[in-house]
């Protein structure tokens, strides 16, 4: 069965979200609101931080749903 996946680039990383696999911890938005808000679409907003304060709230996800690439330029 094939797994789906969303990509959200702002140029210096790609976030990864897996929405089967996420548990809804929450932490993604309420750590970080400006960019993860569910109740935006689309819900996960790029420039809404730095691409260092978005990678440290990615890191804290439990489940694995989300996840980073840095760009190669």
């Amino acid at each position: 069965m094939s797994q789906k996946i969303f990509k959200y680039i702002n140029g210096e990383i790609t976030i990864v979200w897996k929405p089967d696999v996420c548990q809804h911890s929450t932490l993604c938005w309420k750590g970080l609101i400006e960019v993860f808000n569910p109740r935006e679409r689309p819900w996960i907003k790029m420039n809404g931080a730095t691409t260092k304060r978005i990678i440290e709230q990615v890191k804290k996800c439990p489940s694995g749903a989300l996840g980073f690439l840095k760009t190669i330029k």
